[in-house]
């Protein structure tokens, strides 16, 4: 009989421990004390509460090596993927639409800028091979990263509802794995361009007077030095965005460089906003050298330039040019002939 007492006292002792969540049950109950559960857990928190701390980016405990996962959601994770999704898309896309738009509506009322005079048939240096090589290699780097990063920006918007969720796969996965390859390629291929074309991109005297003047636009061509100011507005532009593309991508592509979320999401941020204004600025850019202004596409295929075109347009540096070029220029019948149409096959 006075076993069974002992147990049942025991039994008794353990129920009351388990209450009171001590040993001395003399201690006033902690697991009824202003309603908390003992070992102060969130036991009188409602799920609201603890779901609105984890959307806010409350950390936890972990006992692995990689404490970033303490963070069950990530609130700027929220705010990035909603600015780069919203505002950096849509005002994006709206300024290259407009930079479309303007070079459509220029070409339009203005027209192609021709030669006034003709062409002379002579021609004066103005690329070396070297600067014309840099040139097309980084040119080419960059249609191809333009390209591939606007269809990761664009393309659910519109490749995927015109080939389907699968297609788009395919592409964003090439896009992506093309942008990270070709990257840093382009950052060596930018560093080397910047470095060459430095030099004749300073500020001189007479750049502020060619945009005073209508630039390319006005009646009669004002002189400039070897880059009017809007050439060099574009060098300088590729100089800062060109550089912030180089860095955030960097990152982006070796975040344990820095590793830390907030900063790879603005790095991608300002990457986006740095892309974006480059391509808007680029289409002038081809569009001149292209086909806009006649025989300006010269000096990068062919390394010269008739010497009508560099007067009209470039009048200053022409004239220094001219003074010291050599009697005999190797290749110039060449360079100074037009482009011909390939003759039909017979």
């Amino acid at each position: 009989m006075l076993g069974f007492v002992a147990v049942v006292a025991v039994i008794a002792y353990a129920a009351l421990v388990g209450v009171t969540g001590s040993l001395n049950l003399d201690i006033a109950a902690q697991a009824q004390e202003n309603g908390n559960v003992p070992g102060h857990a969130l036991g009188n928190v409602s799920d609201s509460d603890v779901w609105r701390q984890i959307r806010r980016g409350e950390v936890g405990k972990v006992s692995i090596p990689d404490l970033k996962s303490a963070v069950l959601i990530n609130a700027e994770g929220s705010a990035w993927r909603a600015a780069r999704n919203g505002p950096i898309s849509f005002w994006g896309g709206l300024v290259i639409a407009a930079s479309l738009a303007f070079i459509i509506l220029f070409n339009v009322i203005h027209g192609r800028i021709v030669l006034r005079r003709g062409r002379s048939g002579e021609v004066i240096p103005r690329f070396s091979q070297a600067e014309r090589w840099v040139h097309w290699f980084a040119a080419g780097t960059f249609i191809l990263l333009g390209l591939t990063g606007l269809a990761l920006i664009f393309g659910r918007y519109v490749l995927k509802p015109l080939f389907g969720p699968d297609v788009f796969a395919i592409i964003a996965n090439a896009s992506l794995q093309s942008h990270n390859l070709f990257g840093p390629i382009f950052i060596v291929a930018l560093v080397i361009l910047l470095g060459l074309y430095m030099r004749d991109n300073l500020w001189q005297n007479g750049d502020l007077s060619w945009a005073l003047k209508g630039g390319f636009i006005g009646d009669s061509h004002p002189k400039s030095w070897k880059y009017n100011l809007g050439e060099k507005a574009w060098y300088w532009a590729l100089f800062f965005g060109g550089l912030a593309l180089a860095g955030t991508g960097l990152l982006l592509e070796f975040p344990w460089l820095f590793d830390r979320l907030s900063v790879l999401q603005l790095a991608h941020v300002i990457h986006a906003i740095s892309a974006l204004g480059l391509i808007a600025f680029s289409v002038g850019h081809i569009y001149l050298g292209v086909w806009g202004v006649e025989a300006s596409l010269d000096g990068m295929t062919k390394g010269y330039v008739d010497v009508n075109w560099a007067k009209e347009h470039h009048g200053w540096w022409a004239d220094e040019v001219l003074e010291n070029r050599p009697a005999v220029v190797e290749g110039a019948a060449e360079a100074a002939a037009e482009d011909a149409p390939p003759a039909p096959a017979e």
